[in-house]
């Protein structure tokens, strides 16, 4: 069977057989390629994960603000949730954190759909732009008030 058959049909038996002939210096058999790949795709999967931790925050964070009277306990533990798994996940990535602020614009849109299909309001009813900074997104101290709207900013602190 050959490296790309092997890659094709048993891709555990394949990553295993590339790790051993890693280790043991046989570069020549290894399929440098599709390794580069995999790692190129280990990376882009950080990225989502950051991306879908976002969405999940914002479209509660949003929930949370636009919807008040349906506070629960389970948005508000989902919110802290999200939260420490985010701060460890940058941890983990510390170079993730120059992707945040793309990652937050990709997340938002994902957010504001979900926001919409959990409350029943409009897409429209959300703000268009990320009105979380990152400092607010990660602060466990910080929740969305009634003091800002979808027309303009979330105040400062």
């Amino acid at each position: 069977m050959s490296i790309q058959d092997l890659y094709d049909t048993d891709f555990y038996a394949w990553a295993n057989r590339q790790a051993s002939l890693l280790r043991s210096g046989q570069l020549e058999q290894a399929d440098i390629a599709l390794i580069a790949e995999e790692i190129e795709s280990m990376g882009k999967s950080e990225l989502r994960e950051l991306e879908n931790r976002l969405a999940v925050l914002f479209s509660h964070l949003l929930k949370w603000r636009f919807q008040p009277s349906r506070r629960s306990r389970s948005w508000e533990l989902t919110i802290k949730e999200q939260r420490r798994r985010l701060r460890r996940h940058l941890a983990q990535n510390p170079s993730l954190r120059h992707r945040l602020e793309q990652a937050r614009e990709d997340a938002y849109g994902d957010a504001i759909l979900a926001a919409a299909s959990e409350t029943g309001l409009a897409e429209e009813s959300f703000p268009t732009q990320c009105p979380f900074t990152p400092e607010q997104t990660l602060d466990d101290d910080w929740w969305p008030s009634e003091a800002w709207t979808a027309d303009r900013q979330p105040p400062q602190g």
